[in-house]
């Protein structure tokens, strides 16, 4: 009977089915009920919260038997509550037809964490309706919206290079066998998804067999509750290099990999961590895999063309290019004449036929190496089948074998 009398019971947020929030936002909305017939209601409520909460069950062998260890935390970053029919003691009646009751609630100020899914742990958020009636089972309406806060990579901090420089020594048994030693540098720590990351690195291999360079991005989920840390790796872009022979060395000059969609770095969470890191590998021979890890942060707001390290480096290579486009003129002169730059004396002696007066108004659609004056030099002398400075007859001859 309670479920004939109510046609819908709705919960609609403003915006997009998309839309993304941010600290101090307003989340608002409508809830709407549809009654066949008439009804009483003792309460209308609604709730928006946000948490963080990391779960995960540990098992470990007593005896015969098995104990089960339960990890779990949580933390509230706000909780709002408004009341749309508030509970007074007396119910309130409402008519057939359709109500509409809207909302509003501001996100805290504060720095919220970014919406997570994991395996462990989850941070969400969301709004919730619930509608009390009298003799009735309380009804409840739940929609979650996301939350991103911002990452800003054009900070001092995000924008300085990351080096690092690791070696290990190969053994076959209790022998050396050469050492192994890897260099690496990226331009910056903070990336968004979508770019690129030129890697620059050296790989020195001095031992007697052949090893294989790659370069990996990782994500790294870490759960914390109860003192205990659960952690989730997995590999989310992947560079494979060239052979490196034995006794040789390999150069990589900025080798690109290209950052996936993933998720934001969350750092500020004290439960729940997501970290990426790039690490450059070589499998050493008789020993374990020798790494080299390079920290990234993952951001949402991207490189700025203005103000950042790659635009000053830009912009100082522009200032120093200035005397280049100062030195083309806006329209180039024609050459001289030619009497003006060959002798009276040098033209009688090479006199030809002096040809037509070219055309001068493909200058401007030539390149700038046609602008250089090599006309200024002196023409040669005329060909003659004489030798001018003949070897003299008594002059011996030298044996071209001695």
């Amino acid at each position: 009977m309670a479920f004939r009398s109510i046609r819908l019971f709705a919960l609609e947020l403003d915006g997009p089915e998309d839309a993304v929030y941010g600290s101090g936002d307003t989340i608002s909305g409508v809830v709407i009920l549809e009654l066949n017939r008439e009804i009483t209601v003792r309460a209308l409520r609604v709730l928006g919260r946000g948490v963080a909460a990391a779960h995960w069950l540990e098992n470990r062998s007593v005896g015969v038997s098995t104990v089960y260890s339960d990890h779990t935390s949580k933390i509230t970053y706000f909780r709002k509550r408004r009341h749309l029919i508030r509970d007074n003691g007396e119910l309130t009646v409402l008519s057939a037809g359709r109500h509409e009751y809207p909302f509003s609630f501001q996100l805290p100020e504060e720095t919220l964490v970014t919406s997570f899914e994991g395996k462990h742990g989850s941070i969400r958020y969301w709004v919730k309706v619930k509608l009390h009636r009298p003799w009735a089972t309380v009804k409840k309406i739940k929609k979650e919206f996301t939350v991103i806060e911002p990452i800003d990579i054009n900070t001092p901090t995000l924008l300085a290079p990351q080096a690092g420089t690791k070696d290990k020594m190969s053994r076959i048994w209790y022998r050396n066998c050469g050492q192994v030693s890897v260099t690496a540098k990226i331009d910056r720590k903070g990336y968004t998804p979508g770019e690129v990351i030129p890697v620059f690195a050296e790989f020195d291999n001095s031992t007697s067999r052949s090893v294989v360079p790659k370069a990996y991005i990782t994500q790294t989920q870490t759960f914390i509750a109860r003192g205990t840390m659960k952690h989730k790796r997995a590999v989310v872009a992947t560079l494979c290099g060239d052979i490196v022979g034995a006794r040789r060395r390999e150069t990589w000059h900025g080798r690109a990999i290209k950052i996936p969609p993933v998720g934001p770095s969350i750092l500020q969470c004290r439960i729940i961590k997501v970290e990426y890191m790039l690490r450059v590998c070589v499998s050493v021979p008789g020993t374990s895999k020798l790494c080299l890890e390079l920290p990234l942060v993952m951001g949402t707001i991207p490189l700025h063309p203005f103000g950042s390290r790659t635009s000053s480096v830009s912009s100082q290579y522009s200032v120093n290019m200035e005397w280049l486009r100062m030195a083309i003129p806006e329209q180039p002169e024609p050459p001289p004449d030619y009497s003006s730059v060959v002798s009276d004396e040098d033209a009688v002696l090479n006199s030809t036929t002096v040809p037509p007066e070219e055309d001068l108004s493909g200058v401007l659609q030539r390149s700038l190496l046609a602008c250089m004056q090599e006309f200024r030099l002196r023409p040669p002398p005329v060909y003659c089948e004489v030798d001018p400075n003949p070897q003299s007859i008594n002059m011996r001859r030298r044996c071209m074998t001695c």
